[in-house]
């Protein structure tokens, strides 16, 4: 079976959200996943296949994109969050960031496929402060450099009931009665996953979207401390939250790396707090001026 559209990274936060909306505006999907347990809400879509496959397998990505109907399209929203220091940025991000978009674009070319979304992130930049920037700043130059038909989208932080940004401060307030917080005056803009899968689906039918990039925002920018606040009244918690200088957080962030659990906070993403993660001076807030969406506001997340 042929399908509209081929969905990299569709198990994901992003991904169910945006499946059930290309599901609604009529299109097939094909999900390709290495862990078809985490996809089982998926199963209920009914224009919506998952099945198993490695992505970073060249020769199944090229089998997962001739089943892609001549007209279809493929978005990739493939990105991870934290990788071992190196310079510019270590083989996790390299391979996600960088070696998968390459791939997807050479099975898409072998097969005749056009059309390409790529999710990428507001501050990506091949000489940013950050490896997590500068990765996902050179994924994007291997996507503009591709003959495709690509649009880029470029989101702040992304909320939503499942978001892994929120939630993780929302846990936090919730376990401990006092939290140190560095870079507390770092700023954000966060943008709601049904606004960013929304303007994925509206690019779909926007020809004049090819070739453009998106900065995808919400309506407000907040500091990191307005944010942890947010996250536990969300929950309903009295943590008292202290602002501490940055070589805490820093030394907070070598401690979490160091440990044996999933890294909640790195130094890499320390760095991108470097730079605000909001609308650059004299930017298209795209989601009001091209895709004409009334924007979601973080107070108003269920």
């Amino acid at each position: 079976m042929q399908y509209d559209i081929l969905l990299i990274g569709g198990n994901g936060f992003v991904g169910r959200v945006l499946a059930a909306q290309l599901q609604a505006a009529g299109y097939s999907v094909l999900i390709p996943s290495g862990h078809l347990a985490t996809g089982r809400d998926l199963r209920t879509l009914p224009k919506v296949h998952i099945e198993e496959a490695d992505i970073h397998e060249f020769d199944e990505l090229q089998n997962l994109c001739a089943r892609v109907k001549p007209k279809g399209a493929v978005i990739n929203l493939v990105g991870v969050l934290h990788d071992k220091p190196a310079k510019p940025y270590g083989e996790v991000f390299r391979s996600a960031h960088i070696d998968l978009p390459k791939n997807i674009i050479t099975a898409m070319q072998l097969h005749g496929v056009k059309r390409y979304l790529h999710m990428s992130a507001l501050g990506a930049d091949s000489k940013g402060p950050s490896m997590y920037q500068r990765s996902k700043g050179d994924g994007e130059a291997a996507v503009k450099a591709s003959g495709l038909d690509w649009t880029i989208f470029r989101p702040s932080v992304i909320f939503g009931a499942q978001d892994q940004f929120t939630n993780l401060f929302a846990k936090l307030t919730k376990l401990l009665p006092v939290m140190p917080l560095a870079n507390y005056q770092a700023k954000f803009q966060p943008v709601s996953v049904d606004d960013v899968a929304g303007a994925f689906v509206k690019a779909l039918s926007m020809p004049q979207t090819i070739h453009q990039s998106y900065d995808l925002v919400g309506p407000k920018i907040y500091t990191l401390k307005e944010i942890v606040e947010f996250a536990a009244r969300k929950v309903k918690t009295s943590c008292v939250i202290i602002p501490v200088p940055g070589f805490v957080g820093y030394l907070q962030a070598l401690a979490f790396e160091l440990l044996p659990v999933p890294t909640l906070m790195s130094r890499d993403n320390i760095a991108s707090m470097q730079q605000p993660n909001v609308l650059p001076m004299n930017g298209t807030d795209a989601l009001v001026e091209v895709f004409k969406m009334s924007r979601r506001s973080l107070e108003g997340m269920q």
